[in-house]
C-alpha cells in the first residue's frame, strides 16, 4: 500500500493533473456530519448566508425601485428607440422655452437654483411606503356591529322595521318651547367673572345627623390661607450685581457687603474680648519672687514667731484669772439676799392657806368652779358683760358710718376730677392703641424673616459681588459664580418652607479592625 500512496502523490503533484475536487491545495475537506436535532446546534452548524444575501436583494430593490424589478411591467423598464428627434417643433414654442430659461437666470443672477447639500442628505429616499398603524383602523365591537348592520339590511329588504326605529316613529311630537335668551360665548372679554367653586351648595337635613355621617364639608381653616413668609420665590439683586454694571449702583452694593463684614468682625472683637486675659491679674515680680521663696525661710525665724505668739497668749490668761475672782464675789453676795427674799415669801404663803381654808367652808360652788383652773389643763375665756357687748356693737356701727361716709366723700371729689379723669384715660386709650400698632408691625415685619424651625439659625450666605477690579466688559470672560440648587434650598429654608440644616456626618457604626494576614507574616 504504501508505494501506491507515494505514486498518487506524484501524480497529484504533476502540473497537469485535474482533480475531482475544488479543492487547490489538495487538502480533501470532508463534511462534518453534526447533529441538527436540536435548535442550538441547527443555529450553529447550518450556513444562511445565501438566504441572507437573497433578503438584502429584494430590500434594496424596493428601497431603490418601490418593488421587485421581476414583478414591474416591461414598458416601466425598457423604452422604444424611435431614432432622432423630430425637428417639425414650432418657433413660437422655442422662443417661449428661451424667454422662460432667460428670465430663471436672470433671477438666479446667472446660476441655477440648486438644494442645498443639508437638505438632500435629510431626504428620505426610500421608496418603502410607512407601515400603517392598525390601531387607527380598529374599531371596538367591530364584528358585532357589522352583523348587526347585515341583519338591519335583511329586514329591511323584507319591509320589516327594527325595534328602535319604530319607537321614533310612534314617539309623540314635543310641545313647542320658548327659546332661551341667548348666553354669551366663553371668550367673550367683557362677560362677568364666574367663580365655579366660589358658591357653596346648600345642604338640607339634620346637621348632627350630616355631621356623624361625614355628608358635611369640612371647612378650610383661615390659617391655611397665610403664606409662611411674604418674601418672594426668587429674589433679584440689585442693579450692581449685573456684569455690567454702573459705578453708582456698584458702589452700593459694595457699601452693602462692607456693612454686613463689619457686623461680623464686631461680633468677633467682642467675643475675644470676653475671652481675654485681665491685665490685672496678671503676675508680678513680687508675687514671682514669693512664689519661688516659699518654703525656703530659715527656721531662726519661724521660732522668734512663735515665741511672741506664745508671750502674746500668756497676757489674756492673767486677766482673765482676775475676772473670775471677782465674779464670785459677786454670785456669793446674791445667794445670801435670795435666801432672805425666799424665807419672806414663806411666811406669806402661810398665811394665805389658813385665809382660805377659812373661806371653803362658807363658798364651796366657787371651788368646784374653780377646780378645772386648779388642775392647770383648760383655761376658760372669761365672759364678757353685756354692758361690754353693746359697746363694741356701738363701735363696729361708728367704723361702718365712718366707712361710708369716707367712699362718698371721695365720689363727690370725683366729679370735680372728670376732666384729668377724661385726659388720662385718654392717654392710656393713646398708648394702648400705639403698643398695639407697634406689636402689629413687629407682626408683619417678623413675616419677611426666617423663624426658628429647628434646632439650627437660619444663616444667611454672603453676597456674590464683583469687585471693581473683577468687573467685566463682555459676558464671554464672565465667570459665574454661586449655584442654582443652592440658591433655590437656601430660598425654601428663608420662607419657612423647610427648617435649616445641616449635611448628615458619617458616623460609622463598627470600628475598623487591623488583621495581619498569614502570607504577611510570612513576609516579615
Amino acid at each position: 500500500m504504501a508505494p501506491s500512496r507515494s505514486l498518487k502523490r506524484v501524480a497529484a503533484s504533476q502540473p497537469g493533473f485535474l482533480s475531482f475536487s475544488d479543492n487547490k491545495d489538495g487538502v480533501s475537506t470532508r463534511r462534518k456530519r453534526v447533529n441538527k436535532n436540536k435548535k442550538k446546534s441547527w443555529n450553529k452548524h447550518s450556513d444562511i448566508n445565501d438566504v441572507e444575501d437573497f433578503l438584502e436583494d429584494v430590500r434594496h430593490q424596493e428601497r431603490t425601485t418601490g418593488g421587485l424589478l421581476a414583478e414591474r411591467p416591461d414598458d416601466a423598464l425598457f423604452f422604444l428607440d424611435a431614432g432622432k428627434e423630430q425637428k417639425d417643433v414650432q418657433k413660437d414654442d422655442l422662443k417661449a422655452s428661451k424667454h422662460v430659461t432667460s428670465n430663471k437666470k436672470r433671477k438666479g443672477k446667472g446660476k441655477t437654483q440648486r438644494p442645498l447639500r443639508i437638505d438632500l442628505i435629510l431626504q428620505n429616499d426610500s421608496l418603502v411606503p410607512p407601515i400603517k398603524d392598525v390601531l387607527t383602523y380598529q374599531q371596538p365591537n367591530a364584528k358585532k356591529l357589522r352583523n348587526a348592520a347585515k341583519r338591519v339590511e335583511h329586514l329591511a329588504s323584507k319591509g320589516i322595521l327594527p325595534r328602535s326605529q319604530k319607537k321614533l316613529l310612534n314617539r309623540q311630537p314635543s310641545k313647542p318651547r320658548v327659546k332661551k335668551a341667548v348666553t354669551e360665548a366663553n371668550n367673550f372679554p367683557k362677560r362677568d367673572y364666574y367663580d365655579i367653586w366660589g358658591e357653596e351648595p346648600k345642604i338640607s337635613g339634620d346637621p348632627w345627623y350630616l355631621q356623624q355621617t361625614g355628608k358635611t364639608r369640612v371647612k378650610r381653616p383661615l390659617k391655611m390661607n397665610d403664606k409662611p413668609s411674604t418674601l418672594p420665590a426668587v429674589e433679584v439683586i440689585g442693579p450692581g450685581g449685573s456684569y455690567n454694571p454702573d459705578f453708582s449702583s456698584h458702589q452700593a452694593l459694595l457699601q452693602e457687603a462692607h456693612n454686613v463684614e463689619v457686623k461680623k468682625k464686631k461680633v468677633e472683637d467682642k467675643i475675644k474680648r470676653q475671652l481675654a486675659f485681665d491685665k490685672k491679674q496678671r503676675a508680678t515680680e513680687e508675687s514671682v519672687f514669693q512664689e519661688q521663696v516659699e518654703g525656703l525661710v530659715e527656721e531662726e525665724e519661724e521660732e522668734e514667731n512663735q515665741n511672741g505668739k506664745q508671750k502674746q497668749n500668756e497676757k489674756p490668761k492673767q486677766n482673765e484669772n482676775e475676772k473670775q475672782n471677782q465674779n464670785e464675789k459677786q454670785n456669793q453676795n446674791e445667794k445670801q439676799n435670795q435666801n432672805e427674799k425666799q424665807n419672806l415669801n414663806e411666811q406669806q404663803n402661810l398665811n394665805e392657806n389658813q385665809k382660805q381654808s377659812q373661806d371653803e367652808d362658807k363658798v364651796p360652788a366657787v371651788e368646784e368652779e374653780e377646780g378645772c383652773v386648779a388642775g392647770g389643763a383648760i383655761v376658760l375665756a372669761e365672759k364678757k358683760t353685756e354692758r361690754q357687748r353693746k359697746k363694741e356693737k356701738a363701735e363696729k356701727i361708728k367704723e361702718q358710718l365712718r366707712l361710708s361716709e369716707k367712699n362718698q366723700l371721695s365720689k363727690r371729689q370725683q366729679l370735680f376730677q372728670l376732666r384729668s379723669i377724661k385726659a388720662t384715660i385718654k392717654h392710656q386709650e393713646k398708648r394702648a392703641a400705639a403698643r398695639q400698632k407697634q406689636r402689629k408691625a413687629n407682626m408683619e415685619a417678623k413675616k419677611s424673616q426666617p423663624r426658628r424651625l429647628g434646632k439650627l439659625k437660619f444663616q444667611a450666605d454672603d453676597l456674590e459681588i464683583k469687585l471693581s477690579t473683577e468687573l467685566t466688559s463682555s459676558l464671554r470672560e464672565l465667570k459665574p459664580e454661586g449655584s442654582v440648587v443652592k440658591d433655590r434650598f437656601r430660598s425654601l429654608q428663608k420662607r419657612n418652607l423647610i427648617e435649616p440644616r445641616e449635611r448628615a456626618k458619617f458616623k460609622r457604626r463598627y470600628k475598623l479592625k487591623y488583621v495581619e494576614k498569614r502570607a504577611f507574616r510570612a513576609i516579615t
